[in-house]
């Protein structure tokens, strides 16, 4: 059975083991840091309409890493807001250079779930 999650607090560390593959967590790096170029060039440009590119790049780039490396399915697809917002947080675990031992807490902490 799998395990329901009611906060961002517990829904992380799953988020994390499902994005163990460093080339799927790469291609979220890439989606994540173009969605941001998107914003800026929209704005920078005030060209609100280049907007339709965000859910392009941003679910285009986690969606191939997630299907061809990971070889699972998008928790974004049960877990949409709580999804959205760990990318953004693993991202800034990444930038930060804390998400080796962040995924390994992560599998630490699920597998003490189980």
């Amino acid at each position: 059975m799998e395990r329901k999650y009611h906060t961002l607090k517990d829904f992380y560390p799953y988020y994390l083991t499902e994005h163990s593959d460093p080339v799927c967590r790469a291609t979220h790096y890439i989606g994540t840091t173009l969605l941001f170029v998107v914003v800026g060039a929209s704005i920078y440009f005030g060209q609100a309409k280049i907007l339709f590119l965000l859910p392009v790049v941003g679910y285009g780039f986690a969606w191939l890493g997630h299907f061809v490396f990971e070889k699972n399915k998008p928790a974004t697809f049960q877990y949409p807001f709580y999804s959205l917002a760990s990318d953004f947080i693993m991202y800034f675990h990444f930038l930060t250079g804390q998400i080796t031992q962040k995924v390994a807490d992560a599998k630490k902490t699920i597998a003490m779930q189980s």
